[in-house]
Parts: structure tokens; sequence; C-alpha cells
């Protein structure tokens, strides 16, 4: 019998809509990969969809002894999951979520992210800021929210529940969002998109309505994607090191599973509010 020398890790992805085209799906595999090369591993990546979740489950390739580990992602809301692989006793991290108990993860400062966003803003004499969600089955979702009202609530702005749109991190409803926004009666002078993707969409729909950015609408977004750097107005967002996650996420399970570091692993990675022409300070007779 030849001695198995190499670790095999499963990187497990939901399916969504424009996956492969997703920046955040692209810079998870793209760490992953740099980290597999490095310690000269296998990686296997499961795209899968939600309906399928007991088939998956119960699927040969998650038994223990065919995989050393396995890194989520991303969970989705579907914390319930990680019972069943302790219970299978197979090692895993989860990326994108700070979780409680004895869970491996590694997570983003979502909320810091979204706070030094706001604060950008009310510096720049904003008031009426709207924000557009992502799914809020996610954690990240949730934690940029709620540092886009901490930070109002700390401003002593009044929150504005027509002011909050869910996007779900995707093109159609976040073009959706954007358009019920900007035809309010009493519009936002700013917005606030918890995603890149879905901040390209606003500027797109205030373009549609002869509202023009960053003069009389500011707008940020969240990811630090290219596509916010050759966009028609030049994306003020936020910066996350979702590569640096991915290939930290390979590594810390990878030296979980050789007992050279001790469990639970939980890091929080910083994020970095990135100013671009897309922010502008509210002219006077705009609010």
């Amino acid at each position: 019998m030849v001695e198995k020398t190499n670790q095999t890790y499963a990187l497990v992805i939901h399916r969504f809509e424009d996956i492969f085209h997703s920046f955040y799906a692209c810079e998870v595999i793209r760490g992953v990969s740099i980290a597999a090369s490095r310690i000269k591993t296998d990686v296997l990546i499961h795209v899968f969809e939600k309906l399928s979740l007991d088939l998956w489950l119960n699927s040969l390739l998650y038994r223990p002894g065919y995989l050393d580990g396995i890194i989520f992602a991303d969970i989705n809301g579907e914390s319930q999951i990680l019972n069943k692989f302790i219970a299978k006793g197979i090692p895993f991290l989860v990326m994108n979520n700070y979780l409680a108990g004895p869970i491996n993860c590694i997570s983003i400062d979502n909320k810091s992210g979204a706070i030094a966003s706001i604060n950008h803003l009310i510096e720049l004499g904003h008031t009426k800021i709207a924000t557009i969600t992502g799914n809020m089955n996610t954690e990240a979702a949730k934690k940029r929210l709620e540092g886009y009202k901490f930070a109002l609530e700390k401003h002593k702005i009044k929150l504005k529940e027509e002011y909050i749109k869910n996007g779900d991190f995707l093109r159609t409803p976040a073009r959706a969002a954007s358009g019920e926004l900007l035809k309010l009666k009493n519009p936002p002078t700013a917005i606030f998109a918890a995603s890149d993707v879905m901040a390209l969409e606003v500027i797109d729909v205030a373009a549609s309505l002869k509202i023009k950015v960053p003069s009389q609408l500011s707008v940020v977004g969240f990811d630090d994607n290219p596509l916010g750097v050759y966009s028609p107005v030049p994306l003020t967002t936020v910066g996350q090191p979702i590569m640096e996650m991915g290939r930290l996420a390979l590594e810390t399970l990878n030296q979980i599973i050789l007992k050279k570091q001790k469990t639970p692993v939980k890091i929080i990675m910083p994020t970095k509010l990135i100013k671009r022409d897309s922010c502008r300070a509210k002219s006077p007779t705009g609010d």
C-alpha cells in the first residue's frame, strides 16, 4: 500500500447567482489555491445547491479517511450543518463567520468597515444616508447593517426604515432597491451598499434617472472589487482581505490537523476604507 503523504481538503461554496463572476468566491478560491500550492496539498471545490444539503452531507466524499478537512467559504445561516460535521469527526474551519463554541473560524470585521463608511459620509455632511443590505442569512450582511445603524445612532441621526432596502448581494435585487430609494419623495443624498456589485448598480440606476454621482449622490461599496476602480465613477469602498482569508484558512486548518495549532482558532481580520471619487461633500441645497 502506498502511504498517503499529502492532505486532501474540500472547499465548500454555496451556489448563488453569478457565482462564477463573484469577486468573493474567486478571491476565496485564489487564496486557498495559493496555500495549497505552498503546503503541497490537494483541494476539492464543492459548489452545492442549498436544496441538496442532505444529499451532499451523505456523500461518500465526506466520509472520514477520505478528506482530511473541510473549509466552508460561508454557511449562510446554516449553522446546524456544523454539528453534523462535528459528529462525522472531520476537522473543519468556517470563513466569513465568527462563531462561539469549539468551532474554528476566520471572519472579517464587517461592522467596523460599515461604521467607517458611514462616518466618512457624515464627515462629508450627509445625514440622509440609505443602505442596501446583502443576504441577511449571512453574518457579513447582518454585521454591515449593524454597523450602519450603530454609526447613525452614534451621530444622533434618526434611522429611517424606508432608507433600508435588501439587495441580497445580487445585481437584480440591488437594482430594484436602488430605484426604490432614488424615487422616494425624500431620497437619500448618500447610499452605502453592502457590496461593490450592488454599489455599481446604484451608480447605474442613478445615471438612468439623471442623478449625478458624486455631485448629487455619494455612493460607498464594500469589497474593493477591481470593477469599482474602472466604473464610470471610481468607487469609494471598504477593502477586505478575502484572498488572505482564504489562504489563512487552509494553512490554519492544515496546522490544526498536524497538531501544530491549538483549537479553537478564532480570527477577525481588519478592513480599510478606500476613498475614491464616488463620494463628495453634500451640496448646501442637497438636503
